[in-house]
């Protein structure tokens, strides 16, 4: 049956869309900016569309600006790594703490949960200290080693596992599977999407992190693209915010396309996260 439109529902929508507008818009002005000459954003044009559009800035930025796009695979080589290696272990994790029995298994999932109330600011000088210990600085290694594991994700695989039915695994085990083949054939397939919803959160940590690379990363041509927007930003006496901008729309770019992969997935995680 249509819901009827009464004036508090109309009330509701237009509150909804006047949300949705205030939101959207810096977004789309982002993107506007991106094709407009430096002379209209200084200006203060804040119209989304100008007859001076071009592409001139995405051009200097994948032209003369040599750097952007090694900056950008720099990014993204560190991001698809953590993420599969934060999938796997974490996943791994919550697995053992949920499934398997052995000696103190609760004292380290009651530790652990201690461990998500302690900032991570707090563990970025040993981390500095360490990695300097093993020569592993100016390197993506250091960016990605130390946050090869999420807390917080390992308690939500082990949320997840602990109302997984035992039934289907055992009915597997009946069929010979060992172990490793019930984790790997049957678990961890049909954790997707609790999987999903965490690779999306774990690349979007990855892919935006400036604090990590700003302190471990020396040479220019290793900087991740948060650091090189910074560099980039501030190569000139002047900002050139029509440059930073196409710079800024292309660093979204992949933080869209990973959404639109597991979209579905993480819709379905989270509706799981919730109905428990």
């Amino acid at each position: 049956m249509k819901a009827k439109l009464t004036p508090g529902r109309v009330a509701l929508y237009v509150i909804l869309v006047g949300a949705a507008f205030f939101t959207l818009y810096p977004f789309l002005w982002m993107v506007s900016a991106s094709f407009k000459p430096l002379k209209e954003i200084v200006g203060g044009n804040m119209s989304l569309i100008s007859p001076n559009m071009s592409l001139e800035n995405y051009q200097y930025i994948f032209g003369r600006s040599s750097l952007f796009t090694r900056w950008f695979f720099n990014s993204l080589f560190v991001s698809v790594i953590g993420t599969v290696l934060n999938v796997f272990i974490n996943t791994m994790a919550g697995y053992s703490l949920s499934r398997l029995s052995f000696p103190g298994r609760d004292k380290i999932h009651h530790l652990l949960l201690m461990l998500m109330m302690v900032p991570g600011q707090v563990l970025l000088i040993p981390n500095y200290l360490i990695l300097q210990n093993l020569g592993m600085l100016d390197s993506f290694t250091a960016l990605i080693f130390p946050s090869a594991a999420n807390i917080a994700n390992i308690f939500l695989m082990r949320q997840f596992f602990m109302n997984f039915p035992k039934d289907v695994e055992e009915a597997a085990s009946i069929d010979g599977l060992g172990r490793y083949a019930r984790f790997f054939r049957i678990s961890m397939p049909l954790a997707r999407p609790t999987i999903a919803t965490q690779a999306i959160f774990v690349f979007m940590g990855f892919w935006n992190n400036f604090t990590a690379p700003m302190l471990y990363i020396k040479s220019e041509t290793k900087y991740t693209l948060t650091l090189g927007l910074q560099s980039f930003q501030s190569q000139n006496a002047g900002t050139m915010w029509n440059q930073v901008m196409a710079a800024a729309c292309i660093s979204v770019l992949p933080i869209i396309v990973i959404y639109l992969i597991f979209n579905r997935f993480f819709l379905v995680g989270v509706r799981m996260d919730g109905e428990k």
